[in-house]
C-alpha cells in the first residue's frame, strides 16, 4: 500500500490485501463498519483525536480506478527520464490475492496450495465460519469473497535437506546426477512406498508451526524398530510431513465446518516432479488437485493479470469471467484425483502424525 501510494499519491489498498488489516464485511466490500465502532469505544479512554476509519486506506475491489502514475512515481522507478507518468494502476494486492488470481481460484468451492518453503491453502467460502479458530484466517478474494486460509511456515525445507544429504552421498560414490534428476528419482522412489508410510513419522518443523503449537524449529524423523524402514517409505513419509501441518488445519475447514471444496490448484517447486506431490495433496484433502503451467509464475504474475483486468474489463464483467474466458482459456493443467487408498494412508498417518506431536514439542524443550 506505501509503495502504491509512492507511486500514485492514492491511499487505497485492494480488499484482500485490507482483509489482513482489519476485518472486512464481505457485503459492503470495506471495513467491518461494527467492528470499527467496537474498536473506537475500546479506546475510548485514550482521547485519540481521530477513528479509526480515518487512518486507515480507502478499500477497492479488483477492476476499480486505483489512480496512475505520477512523475514522481515514474522518477521514483526511473530516475532518467524514459518512464513516463499516466499508466494506469489496480488496486494493490499482496500474495495471496495475486496467487489466487494466478492459479484461477477466485471463485467460490475452488481453492489454491502454494507449496514453497512455507505453505498455504486458501479456499474461497460460501458462508462465514461458525466460530473463530486460530488456525485459520479470513481473508477475501480480490473481489471481496471470504476465503479461509491455514498458512504453515514449513515446507519444503527439511524435506530439501534430505534430498542434499543423498545428493552428497551420490557426489562421494562418484555418481554424477542433477539435482532435478535427484528430486525425481527420490520423489518416484515414494510411490513404491506403502500408503501410510509403514508407520515412518517425519515433523517438518525447521522453524516454530502455529498450527500444531511447535514453538522452535526441531525437524525430527521417528520410527519404531518394528516399522517398515524403506527409501520408498522414508520418502513418503517426509513428502507427507510437507503437507502434515496444513491437513490438520485444513480438516478444520473440511471436517469440522464442513466446507465444501470442488477443486484446488497446487503452484510451487514441490510439484515439479510430475504428479508425485500433487498426488498426495489430492489425499490430504480428498478433492481433486490441478497443476497448471502457468501456476508456477505465481503473484507477480497474478498482479499483472490484475492490472490488465483494470484497462480491460467490460462493463458488468466480472473477474471470475475475465479469468475463465481471456485469461485460462485453453491453458494446459494436469488434474488428479484423490485415489481412496492415499486418502485411507494419509489418515493413517496423519492420527499418528498429531498423537506424536508431544514428542516435538518436548524435544524443543530438551534439546539445543
Amino acid at each position: 500500500m506505501y509503495v502504491h501510494y509512492l507511486l500514485t499519491g492514492k491511499k487505497v489498498v485492494g480488499v484482500g490485501e485490507a482483509s489482513g488489516m482489519f476485518p472486512i464485511d464481505t457485503k459492503t466490500h470495506d471495513f467491518d463498519a461494527a467492528l470499527l465502532a467496537k474498536f473506537d469505544k475500546a479506546v475510548e479512554k485514550y482521547r485519540l483525536p481521530y477513528k479509526l476509519k480515518d487512518i486507515l486506506p480507502q478499500v477497492l475491489v479488483a477492476g476499480d480506478d486505483a489512480g496512475s502514475l505520477t512523475e514522481a512515481g515514474a522518477r521514483l522507478l526511473d530516475p532518467t527520464g524514459v518512464l513516463q507518468a499516466g499508466a494506469p494502476c489496480c488496486p494493490p494486492e499482496g500474495d495471496a490475492g495475486t496467487g489466487m488470481v494466478a492459479t484461477n481460484s477466485v471463485k467460490k468451492r475452488t481453492g489454491n496450495v502454494s507449496a514453497g518453503t512455507s505453505v498455504f491453502a486458501m479456499i474461497v467460502l460460501e458462508k462465514e465460519l461458525s466460530r473463530v479458530y486460530p488456525e485459520i484466517d479470513l481473508v477475501t478474494t480480490p473481489v471481496g469473497d471470504l476465503v479461509g486460509m491455514v498458512h504453515c511456515n514449513n515446507c519444503t525445507s527439511d524435506l530439501n535437506a534430505w534430498v542434499n544429504l543423498f545428493g552428497e552421498f551420490a557426489a562421494r560414490a562418484g555418481m554424477e546426477i542433477s539435482k532435478h534428476q535427484l528430486f525425481d528419482i527420490l520423489y518416484n522412489a515414494s510411490l513404491e512406498g506403502d500408503k501410510d508410510c509403514g508407520g515412518l513419522l517425519a515433523y517438518n518443523c525447521v522453524s516454530g508451526e502455529n498450527i500444531t503449537h511447535i514453538d522452535a524449529g526441531r525437524p525430527l524423523f521417528v520410527r519404531t524398530p518394528e516399522n517398515k524402514f524403506s527409501l520408498a517409505n522414508f520418502m513418503r513419509a517426509n513428502l507427507y510431513s510437507a503437507f502434515g501441518a496444513l491437513k490438520v488445519g485444513c480438516d478444520i475447514l473440511l471436517k469440522t465446518e464442513k466446507v465444501k471444496l470442488d477443486s484446488i490448484t497446487g503452484h510451487g517447486g514441490i510439484f515439479k516432479t510430475e504428479k508425485v506431490a500433487q498426488s498426495y495433496l489430492a489425499a490430504a484433502i480428498d478433492a481433486p488437485v490441478t497443476v497448471m503451467k502457468t501456476a508456477g509464475e505465481g503473484g507477480a504474475w497474478g498482479i499483472a493479470v490484475l492490472a490488465n483486468f483494470r484497462v480491460q474489463k467490460k462493463d458488468g464483467e466480472t473477474l471470475e469471467e475475465y479469468l475463465d474466458k481471456k485469461v485460462f482459456a485453453g491453458q494446459e493443467g494436469v488434474t488428479l484425483a484423490p485415489d481412496p487408498k492415499d486418502v485411507e494412508g494419509f489418515e493413517k498417518f496423519t492420527g499418528r502424525y498429531v498423537k506424536a506431536l508431544p514428542v516435538v514439542q518436548q524435544a524443543v524443550v530438551s534439546v539445543d
